[in-house]
Order: structure tokens, then C-alpha cells, then sequence
């Protein structure tokens, strides 16, 4: 058996740190963060999958994009670090990409897809 593989219904995406303090705050921050080609923030598009608080204040943020080709890229995870960074509270800010699983227009919230003619 490949111990890479994730267990047997195990979730795709790690889950959040949703009942630190600071986790609403960091929420707020993600969405000022706007993918460029789309008038909709990245956490309503769905584009972030984990916020992870640990006790000292280090965040880490597990993040996909609409596609690989997006041409913000190698910018998006420097934007949501310079937006979660000046919270207080946060010692430290880890952005890291993922294409696992792959974004879909069904992670979407209903406000996105309202905005962006959807629903």
C-alpha cells in the first residue's frame, strides 16, 4: 500500500483552524486578496483550502488557484502573506500552493457565484 496515499475517506483538504481567535480576522484578510481575473475574493472562490493557526501565532495557508496558467501564480501566495501578516496576533505567515484537489466552480461560495452571474 502507497503511504503517501490519503487514508480511505480521510477529507482532500486538511481542515481549518476555525476555533482560534484569530481565524475570522485571517478570513477578513484572505478575502481583500482579489484573483485578478475575476471580481470575486480568493476565499469566496474557494482558492483557500486550509488556515492553519498553531498556539505561537504561526500561520500556515494552504491555497490552489483557478488553474495552473494563472497568470498571478508565482504573486497570489505573497499577496495573502502581506495580508495576514500585520494581523495581530500572527507571528508568522506560510503560503503554500496545491493543485490537489483541484479547484472546481463548486467550491465557489453562494455569494461568488451570485456576484459572477451563477446562481
Amino acid at each position: 500500500m502507497n503511504s503517501s496515499a490519503p487514508l480511505e475517506g480521510a477529507p482532500l483538504i486538511k481542515p481549518s483552524s476555525t476555533d482560534h481567535p484569530l481565524h475570522e480576522a485571517i478570513v477578513d484578510a484572505c478575502r481583500s486578496v482579489f484573483d485578478p481575473e475575476i471580481p470575486v475574493n480568493i476565499f469566496d472562490l474557494g482558492l483557500i483550502y486550509t488556515i492553519e493557526i498553531a498556539e505561537d501565532g504561526a500561520v500556515g495557508i494552504i491555497m490552489t488557484l483557478t488553474a495552473p496558467g494563472c497568470p498571478v501564480a508565482g504573486e497570489m501566495p505573497g499577496w495573502v502573506a502581506d495580508a495576514i501578516e500585520p494581523l495581530p496576533g500572527v507571528k508568522s505567515v506560510d503560503v503554500e500552493l496545491t493543485w490537489e484537489p483541484p479547484w472546481g466552480m463548486d467550491m465557489m461560495s453562494d455569494e461568488a457565484r451570485l456576484e459572477l452571474g451563477f446562481m
